[in-house]
């Protein structure tokens, strides 16, 4: 299964400044999931994180993995409560970054479900820059139903 943007802007609430999946790759039925975001200069948070030598947040590559997993979370969820659904973080574990992300690098972002039980998902998500890993963390995070 693949997801482009305009089927990702329909299950994530995330919008430009702050959506960081371009598009979706693979999905592995309720088990993996694989997402690519393309790094360009022009990205919003590089202009002042580091000036003269532009790099990706760890902060906002943790965002990344958190909303692959997301979108891993709400494809196995009933289809009208998607859009009264939001995903909320619950714990971030083992996080650790391995090389800085820079303009131009394409993040092939990967979550695999560690557990699942009722609305709470638990993954682990790496962060890859070709055949570098760059960054990787478990994830904790819960489905909610707005009214």
């Amino acid at each position: 299964m693949e997801l482009r943007i305009a089927e990702i802007l329909r299950i994530l609430p995330h919008r430009y400044p702050f959506l960081l999946i371009d598009r979706v790759v693979e999905v592995e039925g309720d088990r993996r999931l694989v997402a690519i975001k393309n790094v360009s200069i022009n990205e919003p948070f590089l202009e002042g994180h580091f000036p003269g030598a532009p790099v990706m947040p760890g902060v906002l590559t943790i965002e990344a993995m958190a909303q692959a997993g997301a979108i891993m979370g709400l494809l196995h969820s009933k289809p009208e409560d998607v859009k009264n659904a939001l995903v909320y973080f619950m714990g971030i574990d083992e996080a650790r970054f391995r090389r800085p992300i820079v303009p131009g690098d394409q993040l092939r972002i990967v979550v695999t479900v560690l557990r699942r039980k009722a609305i709470v998902w638990k993954m682990r998500g790496e962060v890859w820059v070709g055949e570098e890993l760059a960054a990787e963390a478990t994830l904790l995070s819960s489905i909610s139903l707005q009214p």
